[in-house]
């Protein structure tokens, strides 16, 4: 199994005024059906309320993301799956739920975690 990532940047996501709980419900709904098929791993969005800071070995805290990044935002949620084909249709599914396309990415294989 792979674990893949499903995201999209808060920006991507374009709710007519009053619809936020249907959106919210939707997307419930989804995350919901992915504990129950067995493949939900995390899920989350991002506080942008918190600012980002980088922090290095020896503890120095420097604020903001490395040179040239960009803050990242939005939601993000982890399935572990059998295929690409699955995630793909997994994303599809996250995809109606917020009502904005999904970035797809594969995890590569780590064998210690």
């Amino acid at each position: 199994m792979t674990k893949y990532l499903i995201s999209f940047p808060g920006e991507a996501m374009m709710i007519p005024e009053g619809e936020f709980q249907a959106v919210a419900d939707a997307a419930h709904a989804v995350i919901e059906e992915a504990k129950q098929a067995g493949v939900y791993v995390f899920g989350g969005g991002i506080n942008e309320d918190v600012a980002p800071v980088r922090v290095s070995g020896d503890g120095a805290i420097q604020p903001g993301t490395y040179p040239g990044h960009t803050v990242p935002n939005g939601g993000y949620t982890v399935l572990e799956l059998p295929s690409r084909e699955a995630a793909i249709e997994w994303a599809s599914k996250i995809a109606v739920a917020c009502r904005c396309p999904q970035e797809l990415r594969e995890f590569q294989y780590d064998p210690a975690s």
